[in-house]
């Protein structure tokens, strides 16, 4: 089945306005997450998946950092439901494979550990509020 939507890995340079814009609306504005912490610096050295509607429009992005953290795991609200995410996701785990990485983890939101053990994530530690909001830290050893 054909989503009414692509999914491309792309460099920070290569799609800053469309990445912050979705990030902007799900993080800074809908979570309420402080700008300065949204802005952590580290994304001109990560790898970034960016969802756009075949109108063009980013409506969803993630990264993976150069040591397998994925995060910043967005989609606009219209837009969820409708596996973007799962998407993300993907394209972000094809290239960690490609990539020849033992494994990856996450900060999930404890709303979204559901999502993340779908890709056979495993919670590891304790909650941790980042930003105010509940995290955990998951992990997917890949083979």
């Amino acid at each position: 089945m054909s989503h009414p939507f692509t999914v491309s890995l792309i460099g920070w340079h290569d799609g800053e306005p469309l990445l912050k814009s979705v990030r902007e609306a799900v993080f800074i504005r809908e979570q309420n997450v402080p700008v300065e912490l949204e802005w952590d610096g580290l994304d001109e050295n990560c790898r970034h998946a960016l969802a756009l509607s075949h109108k063009g429009d980013a409506i969803g992005c993630g990264r993976m950092l150069a040591n397998g953290h994925i995060g910043r795991i967005a989609v606009l609200p219209q837009w969820r439901k409708k596996k973007v995410g799962t998407a993300i996701m993907e394209a972000l785990l094809d290239y960690a494979h490609a990539h020849r990485y033992k494994q990856v983890d996450v900060d999930a939101q404890t709303y979204a550990v559901p999502f993340y053990q779908g890709f056979e994530f495993v919670e590891r530690g304790e909650i941790f509020l980042d930003a105010g909001l509940p995290h955990i830290k998951m992990l997917l050893k890949l083979q």
